[in-house]
């Protein structure tokens, strides 16, 4: 019922979480931290809801307001998410820029 968690979808979309955890390693934080930066960097608009039911998991999603992606980074993610090719739900729906 969920694509994205076959057996095969991992093996597709692993450049994904390699970007991710590469970014993640580079400023000292969580995959998770690294998403969320991400999406608030793009728009001063975006307000990201992750939903959890556990403390740690909020104070991590929290922890990703002292993540500061530069510019260039967020443009660097946004141009390999342009070209990777990933499973279905991830990568199932064409962004029309």
């Amino acid at each position: 019922m969920m694509p994205q968690f076959e057996a095969e979808a991992f093996e597709r979309n692993r450049a994904l979480l390699d970007l991710v955890r590469s970014t993640a390693d580079d400023h000292g934080c969580t995959p998770v931290q690294v998403s969320l930066a991400w999406m608030i960097g793009k728009k001063p608009f975006i307000v990201p809801i992750p939903g959890t039911r556990k403390l740690d998991r909020l104070l991590e999603n929290l922890g990703a307001a002292d993540v500061a992606l530069a510019e260039n980074e967020i443009a660097s993610i946004d141009s390999a998410l342009d070209a990777m090719e990933m499973s279905d739900v991830y990568g199932g729906t064409v962004v029309k820029k």
